[in-house]
């Protein structure tokens, strides 16, 4: 017992360890994982004998991840997708499993081996592929979504392969046929069976949990949902993976969606760490160094071979030929249900124990440069697509839009904001563009004689395409945080003139926004509380005057008087935003207190970034404490920063340091 808490100790240090440095480093934490795994495996520390042990955890990584795939995708969503899933998925699925099979047999290889390396080859890793395109926001792209189309049909195909891999040990063919058959009649039947429970039954399970008003009741809920799904399908010889993402797109539907993935997020980080932590495991350093030149070799043939392969299925489904070539870069790596694949053809004597540790390494590598490739895939496919311009656009006429657009207003992000500030716009006759990444919305906008545009805001190219050399302002109305610094950086290159104005929630990054070039930032919760004052002070008689010269004054002074407030239980804290947010808080000098007898003054609070809001004394506030008089045991000081720089002050005050 003790040894195996040592073990895990030692393991969280190098996960801790390595992803700090990773992240400083400004490389994505998946490859700190990967890396970890190899330090703690066999040919390094050698931590754990029994791999597997961690590895049943570990998947519970994969079943949250894809339950919270599932929250995002709704039924009717997905059958807009089946083409994509059924048509280009399929079609990527038998091509490369043809294809490296016969490479396989080539170079020698048995029959029933070949067709399992084929099967591995042709799997991606959905666990790598969605969590890095919803890191950098770009899950919903058409680019992303055609991959998670083929990665649910990956999905799907895991199936038969691990059914397949006994099958071909026992070498009947009739026998072979008929299990897959079973197989697909288990699939119908319990994907109907999670449906009809998904539409009918959880609704009024999470309605009945939400009115007991208990967090902890909601969390252990959604948990379990996940579990029985995924233990449903695994029952049935199914992926667990598949199940939690039919409960998930079930639940998608209702009014819990946004609390169900919030609630799901910690435990999925943390399992989906772990699950890359076993994968880093599995590579066999001395194999790997010995043999390295066929590992290269075989992960160069496998990368390339994939993109053209899948690109060759994108063009058979008539898919764009852009977001063709980048979900064909996102998904040129190996799957993480090729390594089960692997283990169990070992087991059954299909491959040999050197055969599977060459393509598990070929693997694990494929894995490690998967997040540089996301990265840049749309810039090469890019490079490759001439006509990219056209392609990013659903309006032909958009590519030759640059030129014919001056003196406009570009509106970037046509929701419910977005949509607003067009009405008032075209009542004043200011003309106006925009652009947002729903191909729905633009449709639809575009359908009512809007000048709308789908594309992304952060491509130059599509910049210049709708003027904004030309414009004479930008809005930004989206609340995505570092998706909205991109654009401004971008907007900033095209025309470093052109004011932009920015929209957010919230006031958590307001200086980060000014820092990256924006005119104007409008938080919203301010704003709001500007205008709720605003109608306050003018229904107790002040002048309209002067509730415009402070609004007007608030507004210049980037709402500093406004920042600030303390904080409660209910507050919404999180790693994001809890050095972003400026509280309040009001000490209390007991008679032994540090700044008894001391001034303001001499404390320099100021050097610590903290701003004096006020002093109590004997009950009577002093708005405006003179810095040199020395404060009085039984004072209360308001003090306002960021959370750390607060709780510092108020050691300061109290102790001295």
């Amino acid at each position: 017992m003790e040894g195996n808490f040592a073990n895990f100790l030692i393991l969280m240090t190098v996960a801790v360890s390595m992803v700090w440095l990773f992240k400083r480093l400004h490389l994505p934490a998946i490859l700190a994982y990967l890396v970890c795994g190899i330090i703690v495996g066999d040919d390094v520390l050698a931590l754990f004998d029994h791999l597997e042990e961690i590895e049943v955890v570990a998947e519970l990584g994969v079943v949250f991840l894809l339950f919270s795939l599932g929250l995002e995708f709704s039924l009717p969503k997905m059958l807009a997708m089946r083409h994509w899933v059924f048509g280009v998925g399929l079609g990527q699925t038998l091509l490369t499993a043809v294809v490296f099979a016969l490479i396989a047999l080539a170079l020698g290889l048995h029959t029933n081996a070949a067709v399992v390396i084929g099967g591995m080859a042709a799997l991606s890793s959905t666990a790598i592929v969605i969590k890095q395109t919803a890191e950098m926001g770009i899950l919903n792209a058409p680019r992303s979504q055609l991959a998670v189309s083929v990665l649910l049909f990956q999905d799907l195909a895991v199936v038969p392969l691990l059914i397949l891999v006994p099958l071909l040990a026992d070498g009947s063919d009739q026998s072979m046929w008929l299990a897959i058959g079973m197989a697909l009649l288990k699939g119908v039947l319990v994907v109907a069976i999670l449906m009809s429970v998904g539409k009918w039954i959880l609704p009024g399970v999470f309605t009945e949990v939400a009115r007991t008003r208990t967090d902890e009741l909601f969390v252990l809920s959604t948990i379990l949902v996940a579990l029985i799904a995924g233990g449903l399908t695994y029952s049935f010889g199914l992926s667990m993976a598949l199940g939690a993402f039919l409960a998930g797109m079930m639940l998608g539907e209702s009014q819990y969606r946004h609390q169900l993935e919030a609630d799901i997020r910690p435990f999925r980080d943390i399992l989906m760490g772990l699950f890359f932590i076993t994968v880093g495991m599995r590579l066999d350093l001395t194999l790997l160094i010995h043999q390295f030149h066929w590992a290269a070799l075989g992960l160069g043939g496998l990368l390339l071979l994939k993109i053209l392969l899948l690109r060759a299925a994108a063009w058979l489904g008539k898919a764009p030929k852009l977001d063709s070539w980048a979900a064909a870069i996102t998904l040129c790596q190996m799957g993480e249900f090729s390594f089960v694949i692997a283990a169990l053809a070992v087991n059954e004597q299909v491959l040999t124990q050197a055969q599977a540790s060459l393509m598990i390494s070929i693997g694990v590598m494929s894995m490690a440069i998967t997040p540089l490739l996301i990265s840049r895939s749309l810039g090469i496919s890019r490079w490759l697509v001439k006509d990219a311009i056209p392609q990013v656009s659903t309006v032909p006429e958009m590519a030759h839009g640059h030129g014919n657009y001056h003196d406009h207003v570009l509106i970037f992000g046509f929701g419910r904001v977005g949509q607003s500030v067009s009405r008032l716009l075209r009542t004043e006759a200011i003309p106006y563009v925009a652009v947002d990444a729903d191909p729905v919305r633009v449709h639809e906008s575009r359908s009512a004689g809007q000048p709308v545009y789908f594309g992304d805001v952060t491509q130059k190219d599509i910049l210049l395409a709708v003027g904004a050399d030309k414009a004479k302002l930008a809005l930004l109305t989206f609340d995505e945080h570092q998706h909205a610094i991109n654009v401004i950086k971008s907007v900033a290159s095209v025309n470093p003139e052109l004011p932009i104005v920015v929209r957010t929630r919230h006031d958590h990054h307001l200086q980060e926004y000014y820092q990256a070039g924006a005119t104007q930032v409008v938080p919203e919760i301010l704003e709001g509380s500007l205008m709720l004052v605003s109608q306050v002070l003018h229904l107790s008689g002040v002048p309209m005057s002067r509730i415009l010269r402070r609004v007007r004054k608030e507004r210049k002074n980037h709402y500093g008087n406004m920042h600030g407030f303390f904080p409660g239980e209910t507050t919404e804290l999180n790693y994001q935003t809890y050095d972003n947010l400026e509280f309040m808080h009001a000490v209390i000098l007991t008679p032994d207190a540090f700044a008894v007898g001391r001034s303001i003054e001499e404390l320099q609070l100021e050097r610590m970034r903290i701003n004096i809001r006020g002093l109590r004394r004997n009950n009577i506030e002093i708005a405006v404490p003179d810095p040199q008089a020395p404060l009085l045991k039984g004072d209360v000081v308001v003090i306002a920063g960021k959370p750390r720089r607060v709780e510092r002050a108020e050691r300061v005050l109290l102790e001295g340091f």
